[in-house]
């Protein structure tokens, strides 16, 4: 536990001090949505392309990992229909709490995991993101649509436009070709993603508004237990079934104990869900994933 401790406080004081550094620093707005941007669509993907295009895509555990991450998020996604339909939520609800339940913040999930397992579990992790991005965003955006149906176009096209996604096949692709990172690319990528997580995380901070937090007890309370405590123990449920290795076991129970997505504020808003709801559950998930993550780690790691 105290290494545990030891690896995740700095991710914590990272998010802290965007706060603090927005608060009192940098009000401007414009700073922070333009570190936002230049994060998204540049750092990060430099990450997660860096990652995969080094990674040994000829792990014989990568495919019971894959298999565990859809199992997992299949179970969850039926479990919330059948308690939208029990409980009669509208689509601008139901979306808030769909996405409060299964998308995850992948700044704070990359640097720990970074921080915990090191490149080995970069590239497990970008593997995951493969599968897990457009997975949750195909979800997020039905259930925020679900009233008025969502057409294939609009199922897809966040997902072909999702840089996250791009930088991922990308990386991929150019792992499978058998083509090196020589001639200084692979430091100018190194450089790149160093910066990434580091600024992802400050943003995160930043972005915490806890004037939201007023009303909405019971869903944002009941929503963050879902999302920080059930869904980790499904992760853990489904790879002891499945058998996975420890490490992979870790990453994949560590990805669905994270607090949901920043970015999902973004898109409830822009599919006339409810914001207020969502941004509450951004903002108390990541308040209460500084004491609930080291805690489900620590669970699985014994």
């Amino acid at each position: 536990m105290p290494d545990l401790l030891q690896a995740l406080w700095p991710l914590f004081a990272l998010i802290i001090a965007g706060q603090l550094l927005r608060r009192r620093m940098l009000p401007e707005t414009a700073f922070w949505s333009g570190a936002e941007r230049l994060n998204y669509f540049v750092l990060f993907p430099a990450l997660l392309f860096a990652s995969l295009a080094r990674a040994p895509l000829d792990n014989p555990a990568l495919a019971g990992l894959a298999g565990a991450v859809l199992l997992a998020l299949g179970l969850g996604w039926i479990a919330l229909l059948l308690a939208r339909r029990w409980r009669g939520w509208p689509a601008a609800r139901f979306g808030a709490l769909a996405q409060g339940t299964l998308r995850f913040n992948t700044y704070l999930g990359l640097a720990a995991v970074g921080s915990l397992f090191g490149a080995e579990g970069l590239a497990l992790a970008a593997l995951m993101l493969a599968l897990m991005v457009p997975t949750v965003n195909v979800m997020s955006v039905w259930a925020l649509t679900a009233e008025r149906g969502a057409g294939l176009r609009t199922l897809l096209l966040p997902i072909a436009r999702n840089p996250l996604i791009v930088a991922c096949l990308a990386g991929a692709l150019y792992n499978l070709s058998g083509l090196g990172l020589g001639g200084g690319v692979q430091g100018l990528l190194n450089l790149l993603a160093a910066a990434s997580l580091p600024l992802g995380l400050l943003c995160v901070g930043a972005a915490l508004d806890l004037g939201q937090l007023r009303g909405e007890t019971r869903a944002l309370a009941g929503n963050s237990a879902l999302r920080l405590l059930a869904m980790p123990l499904l992760a853990w449920l489904v790879a002891a079934g499945l058998a996975l290795p420890p490490r992979e076991t870790a990453v994949l129970v560590l990805f669905f104990a994270l607090p949901t997505a920043p970015t999902a504020y973004v898109l409830t808003r822009q599919l006339g869900g409810d914001s207020h709801l969502m941004a509450g559950l951004i903002t108390l998930q990541t308040l209460l994933a500084a004491a609930s993550l080291p805690l489900v780690l620590a669970l699985v790691a014994r």
